[in-house]
Formats: C-alpha cells, sequence, structure tokens
C-alpha cells in the first residue's frame, strides 16, 4: 500500500501550492516536526549601526557651508498641522529636557521634548513667561492614569502648546497603541510624537492610531543598558531606514532616538530617512542641563542618568519596583558650559557633511546619500578627547 505522508509534510506541501514560494518557503520553515509553529528565527541579513558606516562624498556645487539650509517646514499627517524649524530635538529627560533647554533651543528654532515630571502649575509659569518658546517644546506623557491626567491639565492649562510625546521605553505593547489612540481622540489637532520602536510594522501601527511622529531607537543611548539587560535592540541605522521607509509610506514622519554621539551620526541619521534627531548625551554637563555643579580633582561635572536608571526611579517613585530591574545607567559627564556651544558644533557638523554630499538643505540629504560600509572610523592615534571642544 501507498504509505500516507506525515502530518508536517503535507502541510508544507499544501503552502507551496497555495502560497508564493517565497512566503511559503518562509512560512513552512518554522513548521516542527508536528507542525507547530514555533517563533525562533534568525534574520541573516546584516544590520548596521552609525559605527558600522560613512558617507561617501560626491560632487557638489555649493561653495559654502553657509549655503546649507538646517531648516525644515513639516505637515503632518493627523493634526495638520504644519511646523517650521531645525529637526533637532533635546529628549525627555530630566536632567537635559528642562525649561532652562528649552528656552536656548528656541532661539535656534530647535525643540525640546521637556520631561514628564513637571507640574501643570509649573508649566503654565512657564508658557505665560516664555510665549514666543512654546512652539518649539512638547509636553512628555506615559500611560498611566497619573501621566494622562496630567497631560490632561498642562494642555487645558496651556492651549497654545501643540506638541505631545507619548513616551515608553517598549512601544510594542498593545496598551501603549490603544493609549496612542485614545490621546489622538482626545486630542485631534494636536501633533503626536509617539515611541520607542524599531521596526517598520509597529511604526505603521502607531502611524495609523493617531501617531504623526514615531520615536525610533532601542537601547542605544549613551545611559541606557536595555540591551545588556534584556538582550533587545536593533541597530540604530538599520532601524532609521526600515522605520522611515513605512513612515514616509503613510505620510508619517521619524525621529531617530538616541545613538548619536558626534555631529557625524547625526548627519548620518539624516542621510538614512530620519526626519528628526533626538539627543540627550550630547546635551548633557551644559548649563541649561538640571543638577548641580560637582568638584572633582579640580575638574567640573554634572550629573546624567538614564530613565530608567535606580537613579531616576528612586527619584521618581520610590525605587525600582521587585518585578523588573534598571535599564539605565548613572554617570558624571564634565561640564560643557552653555549649550549654545554644543549646538555651533552639532550644526557645524552637519553643514558640512552636506556639502560633501552636495546636499542644499537637511531635507536633501537622504536623496543624495550613499553610504559605503567601513571597518574603522577614525584615527585613534591621540585618543578620541579635543582639549579644544566643551567638556573635552
Amino acid at each position: 500500500r501507498r504509505r500516507r505522508a506525515p502530518a508536517h509534510t503535507m502541510q508544507q506541501t499544501l503552502l507551496r501550492r497555495l502560497l508564493r514560494p517565497a512566503a511559503a518557503a518562509a512560512t513552512a520553515a518554522t513548521l516542527g516536526c508536528y507542525g507547530c509553529a514555533h517563533a525562533m528565527r534568525i534574520e541573516e541579513d546584516a544590520k548596521l549601526d552609525f559605527k558600522d558606516v560613512l558617507l561617501r562624498p560626491k560632487r557638489s556645487t555649493l561653495v559654502s557651508r553657509s549655503q546649507v539650509d538646517l531648516s525644515r517646514t513639516f505637515k503632518f499627517r493627523h493634526s495638520q498641522r504644519t511646523w517650521t524649524g531645525v529637526p533637532l530635538i533635546v529628549a525627555n529627560m530630566d536632567t537635559v529636557g528642562t525649561f532652562e533647554m528649552a528656552t536656548t533651543l528656541a532661539k535656534h528654532q530647535a525643540m525640546v521634548a521637556v520631561h514628564k515630571h513637571y507640574t501643570a502649575d509649573e508649566w503654565k509659569a512657564f508658557v505665560a513667561a516664555h510665549p514666543d518658546v512654546v512652539p518649539y517644546v512638547a509636553v512628555s506623557a506615559g500611560t498611566s492614569a497619573k501621566d494622562l491626567q496630567k497631560l490632561d491639565d498642562i494642555i487645558v492649562g496651556c492651549p497654545a502648546v501643540a506638541t505631545i510625546c507619548l513616551d515608553v521605553a517598549n512601544g510594542y505593547s498593545e496598551g501603549f497603541v490603544t493609549t496612542v489612540k485614545l490621546v489622538r481622540e482626545r486630542y485631534p489637532r494636536h501633533t503626536i510624537i509617539a515611541g520607542n520602536v524599531v521596526t517598520n510594522e509597529m511604526t505603521e501601527e502607531l502611524i495609523m492610531h493617531g501617531a504623526d511622529i514615531v520615536k525610533v531607537g532601542i537601547g542605544p543611548g549613551s545611559v541606557c543598558t536595555t540591551r545588556k539587560q534584556t538582550g533587545v535592540g536593533y541597530p540604530q541605522l538599520s532601524a532609521i531606514m526600515e522605520c522611515a521607509d513605512a513612515a514616509h509610506g503613510l505620510g508619517g514622519h521619524i525621529i531617530s532616538d538616541g545613538g548619536i554621539t558626534c555631529p557625524g551620526d547625526a548627519a548620518k541619521a539624516f542621510g538614512a530617512g530620519a526626519d528628526f534627531i533626538m539627543c540627550g548625551g550630547m546635551f548633557a554637563g551644559t548649563a541649561e542641563a538640571a543638577g548641580a555643579l560637582v568638584e572633582r580633582n579640580g575638574k567640573q561635572y554634572k550629573q546624567f542618568y538614564g530613565m530608567s536608571s535606580s537613579t531616576a526611579m528612586t527619584k521618581h517613585a520610590g525605587g525600582v519596583a521587585n518585578y523588573r530591574s534598571s535599564e539605565g545607567k548613572t554617570v558624571e559627564v564634565p561640564y560643557k558650559g552653555p549649550v549654545d556651544a554644543v549646538l555651533l558644533d552639532l550644526f557645524g557638523g552637519i553643514r558640512s557633511a552636506c556639502t560633501y554630499i552636495g546636499a542644499a538643505t537637511v531635507k536633501e540629504m537622504s536623496k543624495r546619500t550613499t553610504f559605503i560600509r567601513v571597518t574603522q572610523q577614525l584615527n585613534q592615534v591621540f585618543g578620541s578627547h579635543d582639549l579644544a571642544k566643551p567638556g573635552g
């Protein structure tokens, strides 16, 4: 008698008949000996970080860095608002996402995602004293009932504030998507930033549920230890490219959040398709950053820490809950002085990158970018410190 094929073989054969060959092969590969799907798989294509590439120079008609325009004008999908400015956002960390930082960044037409620990009354006082800064700030919130109530209080008390930053470490939870949807329904004319995620499908999910801008990055930050504690993450350059492609196809935008250590990284982020960049560590240690100056061996420092660190959780939540671990670290950053010097260095580097690749504007950078894979970025014979730079 003819032997009957095992069940899992029959399923694989059926898949090949019904599905396109490539899709069938991928699906059949997940089937075990009993026809059960199991989730483990390995993506073989290389994922890249800023350290893995350089920008290839190209012929340029620009004769001076001063010809490069760093500002952009955006129209956002859901809020239908327009915003014009330099697409830089200081991260919503309580050490750098301060009102003091916002007043200086606004002079350069750049934004600050203000940390969520200011009270509604502090927001009212700030907006009343600095109405010119309001277009360059976002109010931050998490997903807790307490956070969302405070968000309501701030928006009601400060109706001129038009940008909301919904921020969680893990943007993949259904609860976060639900929060984005609810906030969109409550504030249809506000521009909503939501994150963090690192893949195309969740970028699309957040945009379709109300986000105008998706924050991209898990684990690349200088004081983030998520990758160490959890093993979860995604190389930032590849995350930007994949999420930007998904977002732009839906009329949305993305922020590259984390991993930018120097102006060259910022240029690579824009070249990869980021609409905005978000930085924290770059602005730590400045006069506008929170925290007292500490002097050690004749040098001045300011404390900087991740918002999932034990330092932050002790300060704002009474300690690290017994069901989790700290996913951030605490460091002391050499004092850099006023943030203007950091901004000028950052902007100057981006302008210079534009002249090398022939981009007259930041918006043109992704169209003018070719990345080359490399095994070395810098000549480190004299180390990475520059005594001529603030904090160097």
